[in-house]
């Protein structure tokens, strides 16, 4: 499979990337297993996640396989994204500093790795901007991190998070 930059970055992904938003929910994770084995097989290498799928077991199993042996954690690009959340049944957004180091943390555990390739704010939140990217940036200088990116920002939103 092709690779391609990710951006202006160094960062080299598989053309295609794997989405795992139904893992640990209508995916069970033997089914997880031989979807994600036969995509590296394939020559992906860009798995996307989040802490919020499934409450935080689409990580959880990605964890348990490269724990297995079932995948090679060198063969994978890790993207995962922060900030949405459920608290009381309801969907949340927080993208303040507290939220999104807690959930590095939890999300390095879950996935069972010392760093996230690209991690990403799922929304934007109502803690200002840039508090939110400064809390990336504080992830990206300690390593936990390797690249930063956003999802499901509108064009406004990029362009100011961008300024």
């Amino acid at each position: 499979m092709r690779r391609r930059s990710v951006g202006a970055s160094g960062l080299q992904v598989s053309w295609l990337g794997l989405g795992t938003l139904t893992w640990g929910r209508e995916t069970r994770p033997e089914d997880a297993r031989t979807v994600l084995r036969r995509f590296v097989a394939a020559g992906g290498s860009l798995v996307d996640t989040a802490a919020a799928y499934a409450g935080g077991d689409a990580e959880r199993i990605i964890g348990r396989l490269i724990r297995a042996g079932d995948v090679a954690r060198d063969d994978l690009v890790i993207a995962t994204k922060a900030g949405f959340g459920i608290r009381d049944g309801r969907r949340t957004v927080d993208t303040s500093r507290a939220t999104l180091l807690a959930e590095l943390r939890e999300s390095l555990r879950r996935l069972g790795t010392d760093h996230i390739d690209l991690r990403q704010l799922h929304a934007r939140g109502q803690a200002p901007i840039e508090e939110s990217l400064a809390a990336i940036d504080t992830a990206v200088v300690a390593g936990d991190v390797r690249y930063a990116g956003i999802s499901n920002f509108v064009g406004w939103q990029t362009a100011q998070a961008a300024t």
